[in-house]
């Protein structure tokens, strides 16, 4: 029977964070990672590498982060308005009058009839109608979605800053090995 190896942990070399995006590997002794000073550039050029990825990877997940903070109070908004349709038609009042935004600076009155049922945006112009019941629910589950989604975007983004850290900190441990090793080159040449 063959051994499974056990999950990698935060920290162990070769970890992989549950979204796929690998840790960073961080040199305590440069000198087991670069061999000799022929190696220095291309160790600093992956490094190079490995830092514009992490620094991709956050940018899109920084605008991620953001598109879900815009989209959250929205659904929000639009969920407390159906809890509050539904209120209103359980209080069997006739007609709500209410005003609306239209655009930005742009408002009109209406009056609403009880309903059992909303029009919802799903976007891409497209609206649907729902039994009510059946609105919160979906707006409900799609404001979990988007609270959870938002939670995984800020982890991703502290690991993502932590990589990014680790990678200078190595780049900065290789470069000042090498500027070390040249000087005691030229100290053992006079």
């Amino acid at each position: 029977m063959a051994a499974s190896s056990a999950p990698k942990m935060p920290g162990q070399p070769g970890y992989v964070n549950p979204r796929g995006i690998p840790q960073a590997p961080f040199i305590e002794v440069v000198e087991d990672y670069v061999r000799n000073r022929d190696q220095v550039q291309s160790v600093l050029q992956s490094f190079q590498e490995m830092l514009s990825k992490y620094k991709y990877m956050e940018m899109s997940t920084l605008r991620r982060a953001a598109g879900l903070q815009e989209k959250i109070p929205d659904i929000q908004n639009t969920l407390d308005s159906v809890l509050f349709l539904d209120s209103k038609r359980n209080a069997d009042e006739s007609t709500l009058t209410t005003t609306y935004e239209l655009n930005d600076t742009l408002y009109a009155k209406a009056n609403i009839n009880p309903s059992d049922t909303v029009y919802l945006w799903l976007g891409a112009n497209v609206m649907l109608e729902y039994p009510i019941a059946e609105a919160t629910d979906l707006l409900t589950s799609k404001l979990h979605a988007a609270k959870e989604s938002l939670k995984t975007c800020q982890e991703d983004l502290e690991f993502l800053r932590e990589n990014i850290t680790t990678v200078e900190v190595n780049t900065a441990r290789v470069y000042n090995w090498d500027v070390q090793r040249r000087r005691e080159e030229k100290q053992l040449v006079r």
